[in-house]
């Protein structure tokens, strides 16, 4: 992040906004994936996704822009359900959000071509979703095979998302077949990788051991050295091994306002809904701003102990602007 956008950030977090918002654009996704939060009871408000009543066309887009506008984010997540679900949608949507100068991330698992526009927009990153080899991932993804994704990236540059489970690490080389497969492919220009993350009591086959968590963690270290798209810093690695304990101490919680397909309903305590089990988080964005927080930047203090006063300031001021 530049520090022009670091500043406007902390900016956020003093006026009480959060510097993130993350919309599940549709309700709607063609896949059925073994472990999918989304689709889990208790998703959002008691509800699984699906028991939404999502929007469209129009109406969408208006929605849409109104919660922007609103918030006011820096950073916009457009996840689903499965956003190619409202192409259309979306296409009318990020030449907007571009001139309001919000950066967009859109999170796809590619079951359907990337339309070419939006390979002109500037502030855009196109996350594919790939749950892990192709035997594995063909069978858990149909739709959304490896051909199919293969095919609808075609003339764009994405990034190739994987979350590592319990079941890939069964095999000592899984993760680096993985990697090399999709580094070589030139429409991937980064690779992310997350770890799986239950719900409190699961028993998902898809749950990591707490030392193939660590076998995983020294794989990614090792990798990165390898394959120069694989872009996982060490500090963030290092935090898969001690995730945040609880939402209020996790700052990708706490600064990412999370909106569900009626544009209405927040999904609280992080993206995950329900009631993940934060000593098994894997979520890259959580580690990510984790690592940022555990940085010390002067005086012995860290940049998470500074957003912490920060948020603490940024409330007090938010109320007195209230009551005034």
């Amino acid at each position: 992040m530049k520090t022009s956008e670091v500043i406007q950030a902390w900016k956020s977090i003093l006026s009480g906004r959060r510097p993130s918002l993350a919309i599940e654009i549709t309700r709607e996704c063609p896949l059925r994936c073994p472990g999918c939060y989304a689709y889990e009871e208790g998703h959002v408000g008691g509800l699984n996704l699906r028991q939404l009543q999502d929007k469209r066309g129009n109406e969408l887009v208006k929605g849409v822009l109104a919660l922007v506008d609103e918030h006011r984010p820096l950073h916009l997540s457009i996840v689903g359900g499965d956003p190619l679900v409202r192409y259309r949608e979306v296409t009318e949507l990020l030449p907007q959000l571009n001139a309001r100068g919000i950066y967009v991330q859109v999170v796809t698992s590619a079951f359907r071509p990337i339309p070419a526009e939006w390979a002109q927009i500037n502030r855009l990153n196109v996350v594919v979703s790939i749950d892990g080899l192709q035997p594995e991932h063909d069978q858990r993804r149909k739709p959304a095979t490896y051909a199919r994704i293969l095919e609808s990236i075609r003339g764009h540059q994405v990034i190739a998302h994987c979350t590592i489970t319990g079941q890939m690490m069964k095999c000592a080389t899984y993760l680096e077949e993985f990697v090399r497969f999709w580094s070589a492919k030139p429409e991937i220009k980064k690779i992310w990788m997350s770890m799986f993350t239950p719900q409190i009591g699961a028993t998902d086959p898809e749950i990591l051991t707490k030392d193939e968590r660590a076998q995983a963690a020294a794989e990614l270290f090792r990798l990165r050295r390898l394959f120069p798209k694989l872009d996982m810093p060490e500090g963030l690695i290092h935090e898969f091994l001690h995730p945040p304990e609880s939402p209020e101490e996790c700052i990708f919680a706490q600064t990412t306002h999370t909106i569900s397909a009626d544009l209405k309903s927040r999904i609280t305590p992080c993206q995950f809904g329900g009631n993940p089990d934060c000593s098994q988080c894997g979520c890259i964005a959580s580690m990510a701003l984790a690592a940022v927080g555990n940085h010390k930047v002067a005086l012995g203090l860290t940049a998470g102990q500074i957003y912490r006063v920060s948020t603490s300031l940024g409330k007090v001021l938010q109320r007195k602007k209230r009551a005034a």
